[in-house]
């Protein structure tokens, strides 16, 4: 099967969480508008209805127990930062830098912290777009109250679909993802963390993009700052935020185009209907390329802004310069201050996926699981579209060692499942963890270790990349 002929299996496997989530989206939406009508509490319920679903804080009762009381505080504080940031905008600013580098900072400590840290984040940076709606609501209950309860009624309505999606077999079972991988070695006392450093990135690059955004782009500065913040969320080195950087822009030249086209003909019922249309194809086709996400996005808050009363369409030549802005303190930041390169990120997460397969061959060691390495693998696929992209540039080494460990995932599934313990695999596990101190000598022991699984039949089990590609 090539990359082209599995998009479309691929696209189908995606589409049942994607419609779950989205429905979950629209029951919080009507709660919350029944609740207290006005789009400040529609903007909050589809957001952390969103957030929560791709967190996965809510996936055990362990976890439903935290998003309980992590999303009313989020939700809360969202609220009062987009209320500062109408009012007083550069306090709300400094909220907003600490707020969101604190929840980059918090990513070091463990699973549950880096799920809270993706669930902190989004609320944030849809108060920013929209400052002014925040609290733009009508009806008898406390405007203190209101975010409170909208999230609760989506952590109820997240967490109720996910439950029968998975019953109905339309969602995969969720007892693998919270499998943690091997824990990481502490940082050396004289070199901050990789993810410190990428907090203190996170807060230059926010505090510079509020400033030129003010000081350049009157009332479409949010447009910096949202740009700036998106090139940087997720950071896993310099190189990934210049990808991102170059899809933020290919992306959003594409969605602020359609905005301007869609807001004209349609009203506010239009314009709603459409908003909601583009979050749900951007959270269905975000796996396959960033640069989806970054269009439907665009065009979901342009649309935003246009109901708000921002005209999409007059504006779209300055936003467009905004991201462009955004994008290049982004990039400029990244390398600059206390930079964190990609391919020592690669290597700490090829340490953590063949960490995780050496204890899943252990004989010693029961009962075996496969777990800790499926969820170390997909760390290193997230990687994978960054150096596949380097590739252009002549940097393919770095891609073939994703694409060569990817190449061992079904095989040694099948080894752990039936609890085979191979000397050969093992030798050679415990040979590629070595050669990671040695980049040069990485290819050729992770080829070698692709080699040591057992033949099926006489011949080898054809592998491929997860980009389709016989290996």
């Amino acid at each position: 099967m090539t990359a082209a002929s599995s998009v479309l299996p691929n696209a189908l496997r995606a589409l049942p969480e994607a419609i779950v989530s989205m429905a979950a989206a629209l029951l919080t939406l009507a709660c919350a508008q029944w609740l207290a009508p006005g789009p400040g509490s529609a903007v909050l319920a589809v957001v952390l209805s969103l957030s929560l679903a791709r967190s996965r804080l809510d996936r055990d009762r362990r976890g439903r127990l935290e998003a309980a009381i992590a999303l009313p505080a989020v939700g809360l504080a969202a609220t009062g930062v987009g209320w500062l940031l109408l009012h007083a905008p550069w306090v709300g600013a400094a909220a907003f830098t600490v707020g969101v580098s604190s929840s980059v900072w918090l990513r070091q400590f463990g699973e549950l912290a880096r799920r809270a840290s993706r669930l902190i984040a989004l609320p944030f940076v849809t108060v920013l777009t929209v400052p002014h709606l925040s609290g733009a609501q009508h009806g008898p209950l406390p405007a203190a109250l209101v975010p409170i309860l909208v999230a609760l009624f989506a952590l109820a309505w997240v967490s109720l679909l996910d439950v029968l999606g998975r019953r109905l077999g339309w969602l995969a079972d969720a007892h693998v993802r919270h499998v943690a991988v091997p824990p990481r070695p502490s940082a050396s006392q004289a070199r901050p963390s990789a993810t410190t450093r990428m907090a203190v990135q996170m807060a230059v690059a926010l505090a510079l993009a509020f400033g030129v955004g003010h000081a350049c782009f009157g009332e479409h500065w949010p447009w910096v700052v949202l740009t700036a913040f998106i090139v940087h969320s997720g950071n896993r080195g310099h190189m990934e935020v210049a990808y991102k950087s170059v899809l933020r822009l290919v992306g959003a030249a594409g969605g602020c185009i359609a905005a301007a086209v869609l807001a004209a003909p349609v009203g506010t019922h239009g314009n709603a209907g459409l908003i909601l249309l583009a979050l749900f194809l951007g959270t269905w086709l975000r796996q396959f390329n960033y640069a989806w996400w970054a269009l439907f996005v665009t065009v979901a808050l342009a649309l935003l802004q246009n109901y708000a009363g921002l005209p999409a369409a007059s504006a779209m030549t300055l936003r467009l310069a905004a991201i462009a802005v955004g994008a290049a303190i982004g990039v400029t930041t990244a390398w600059l201050v206390l930079p964190v390169r990609s391919t020592d990120a690669l290597r700490r997460r090829l340490a953590d996926a063949l960490a995780a397969l050496s204890e899943a061959l252990d004989p010693t060691i029961e009962p075996r699981s496969a777990a800790a390495f499926v969820r170390a693998l997909d760390d290193v696929r997230s990687l994978a579209p960054t150096f596949r992209a380097a590739r252009l540039l002549g940097m393919r080494e770095q891609a073939d060692w994703i694409d060569t460990l990817f190449a061992c995932r079904a095989p040694a599934l099948a080894l752990i499942e039936r609890g085979a313990t191979p000397g050969q695999v093992r030798r050679a596990v415990g040979a590629a963890r070595q050669a990671l101190r040695e980049p040069e000598r990485l290819l050729d022991a992770l080829k070698a270790l692709r080699d040591s699984f057992p033949l099926a039949g006489g011949e080898r089990a054809e592998v491929r990349s997860p980009s389709g590609e016989k290996l």
